[in-house]
């Protein structure tokens, strides 16, 4: 970076650089928005072109494949992009999602394609939608359905820096997107090894090192764990609901409010280490999710969840079935006393008397210990790349801050070396 002093000028959206100018997205290229084939001709829709929707954007800058394909005759009467474009989202609560068309493709109508001018940097223009989505987001309004239409997103300011600054910045900023792509390629990686880590170990398949020779027992829950009502008399405030993504999450976090009753004696009162399971199915978790308590000593529930805890957590361990039930080894189970009709209101209708009827096979408490030390590693290693990720981003966001603003400069080099 090159912190020579930088003669500054006023503007629209404040300071900047002397060389440096303000300009609508519709100076970059011209805007179009996508469009969708009709969904009532199947033969609209194959596996040879891609498709995008907001789903497909936010994850990577270059859009290399898309859930939905379009078939030859959905891509012919389509409007299709070049490779290059740079989209972005403008109708739901996912506008600010951006991307960048690796090869000719279309969009839905949710989509607007900038299709850029040769004297602009694509990337440089990316980044910048990028930096100012949150800012971009708030045009929209807060109607149920927030819509920034084409003219306004055609007419958004966006700081310009000169072309050989804008490639420069882009290339910077690249670099930080292949370090944070090559993270997330490893967390992938290390999360399938763990999969099948679970898969094999807390079903026997694979055997701990010293455990080889030894048994296991068929038994039922209700052998090992006592259902848990105890009454919130104590009027802890502490109220979460359990996702299956996030496990035990506060209500103020999970629905930016509270949907409790403001009288919550009658909640359950949770303990730290016991089990609730949510028999709400979601995606990854169709017969529902049984969690555990860690982040907290106490925590407040809804009456509608199934809580438990260990008999004797001498004898068994609560970290090997914590990872047990995260595995979704109850499923099977789960589908022979879930009552067929009963996901009213979204909920499996499983009884407690049911549910700790279940049957499930385990291994001896030393090796449930010993499965349990060597799953809990997969998973610390799995945290500490995700922590790597987190910190990647907060330095290209900070990155992005400095640079696309022209409070940092950049050592403008050939062209053909950057």
């Amino acid at each position: 970076m090159n912190n020579n002093k930088t003669t500054y000028k006023d503007s629209p959206l404040g300071k900047i650089p002397y060389d440096w100018k303000v300009v609508r997205i519709s100076d970059y290229g011209k805007v179009y928005t996508g469009n969708t084939p009709p969904t009532n001709d199947l033969e609209n829709y194959g596996v040879e072109f891609l498709f995008v929707s907001p789903s497909d954007l936010g994850s990577d800058k270059y859009i290399l494949n898309t859930e939905k394909k379009l078939s030859k005759k959905g891509f012919s009467v389509s409007r299709k992009f070049p490779p290059g474009s740079v989209l972005f989202t403008c109708i739901g609560s996912t506008i600010g999602k951006a991307g960048v068309a690796s090869i000719e493709l279309t969009s839905n109508q949710q989509i607007n394609a900038i299709v850029v001018d040769g004297k602009y940097s694509n990337e440089f223009l990316y980044y910048a939608l990028e930096n100012n989505a949150d800012k971009i987001r708030l045009l929209a309004g807060e109607q149920a359905v927030p819509i920034l239409n084409k003219s306004q997103f055609e007419s958004v300011k966006i700081i310009c820096p000169p072309f050989p600054e804008q490639k420069a910045i882009a290339h910077i900023l690249g670099l930080m997107d292949t370090a944070i792509n090559k993270n997330n390629s490893l967390i992938a990686k290390k999360e399938l090894q763990k999969k099948w880590l679970m898969k094999n170990l807390l079903t026997g398949k694979k055997r701990v090192k010293g455990f080889e020779k030894e048994g296991w027992e068929e038994t039922s829950l209700g052998n090992l764990f006592e259902r848990v009502t105890r009454k919130n008399i104590e009027q802890n405030s502490n109220v979460v609901t359990i996702s299956a993504q996030r496990g035990f999450v506060r209500q103020t976090d999970f629905f930016n409010k509270s949907i409790a009753s403001e009288i919550v004696d009658n909640y359950f009162l949770v303990e730290k280490g016991e089990f609730c399971y949510n028999k709400s199915y979601s995606n990854g978790y169709p017969w529902g999710a049984t969690k555990r308590l860690k982040d907290f000593d106490k925590a407040v529930v809804t009456t509608l969840y199934i809580c438990f805890g260990l008999k004797n957590s001498q004898k068994n361990s609560g970290d090997f079935f914590e990872q047990y039930f995260e595995a979704n080894l109850l499923d099977k189970g789960l589908t022979k006393i879930a009552h067929e009709g009963g996901r009213a209101h979204g909920l499996l209708n499983v009884t407690p008397s049911d549910f700790f009827s279940l049957k499930i096979t385990i291994p001896t408490p030393d090796e449930q210990t010993a499965i349990a030390k060597v799953l809990k590693a997969a998973d610390k290693e799995i945290q500490l790349l995700k922590a790597k990720t987190e910190k990647l981003r907060e330095q290209k966001k900070g990155l992005m801050q400095v640079l696309l603003t022209g409070r940092k400069r950049l050592k403008i080099v050939r062209e053909n070396q950057i």
